[in-house]
């Protein structure tokens, strides 16, 4: 096992959670809970989030009644990229 598996295993799984954080953040929003779009911790999360969600979205639109499966299929790819490094 060289020394980038372990660098890239943390990317992914920092991505992912990142991904379920904005996940609960937009639920948060949806049922109107306050979640500052300015804190820091919020943006930080929203952000690095958008860098894998952003080209997903660009291809699978939200549906009509508002359901975004871009985290779906960003996990779902996350997996397999984990997958392919740990056989490295």
């Amino acid at each position: 096992m060289s020394v980038v598996t372990p660098l890239l295993n943390m990317a992914i799984w920092v991505m992912m959670l990142a991904i379920f954080g904005s996940v609960i953040i937009s639920w948060l929003r949806a049922a109107r809970v306050n979640v500052p779009y300015g804190n820091p911790v919020v943006k930080i999360i929203e952000e690095t989030a958008d860098l894998m969600l952003r080209p997903i979205r660009r291809h699978i639109p939200t549906t009509g009644g508002g359901l975004d499966f871009s985290p779906i299929v960003a996990v779902m790819i996350l997996y397999i990229l984990r997958a392919l490094v740990n056989r490295l």
